[in-house]
């Protein structure tokens, strides 16, 4: 199984906790699983992943305006919804995984999703798992000249934590 949302498929039909007991939350995690995972493309390409800088940002375009509007509106509405503290309710599922790539962006880039996403954000950087992939990213040596080049036109870089 190589797709990320085909691996998490697999693994909810052979693990409890995938996704959420409750379903009402479970239907709306994996619809936000599934845009996750096909969209926000202005998201992806105009703030590329970088755990270890912090950017101040040039501007973006309207679609990654509308890509951040969609991620405070989902987080918000699942954080209100279900009454937190992760996105689907008391425990972390698949829908909170999908998304941790973005609270780095957030993160790095300084992109406003809210109150309540900020607070999403800070509580699953401070996850064992998010401090282990931080640590790890920060230790890499290497740098890959594209990623680089893109990350160039994100912005101006305020702050490099890498080695």
């Amino acid at each position: 199984v190589w797709d990320s949302l085909g691996i998490v498929l697999y693994l909810a039909e052979r693990h409890d906790g995938v996704w959420p007991v409750d379903a009402e939350a479970r239907a709306w995690a994996i619809c936000a699983t599934a845009e996750m995972h096909g969209g926000f493309s202005a998201l992806r390409n105009e703030r590329t992943m970088n755990v270890g800088v912090r950017v101040d940002s040039a501007p973006g375009s309207d679609a990654l305006d509308r890509d951040v509007g969609r991620i405070d509106e989902l987080w918000s509405d699942g954080l209100d919804r279900f009454g937190g503290p992760w996105l689907a309710g008391a425990e972390f599922t698949a829908v909170d995984a999908f998304y941790a790539p973005v609270a780095f962006r957030v993160r790095t880039y300084g992109i406003d999703v809210g109150p309540a996403g900020l607070a999403w954000v800070e509580r699953i950087i401070a996850h064992p798992a998010m401090r282990e992939w931080e640590a790890t990213a920060l230790a890499e040596t290497w740098r890959e000249e594209s990623h680089e080049a893109d990350l160039a036109t994100c912005g101006s870089i305020t702050a490099d934590f890498r080695r």
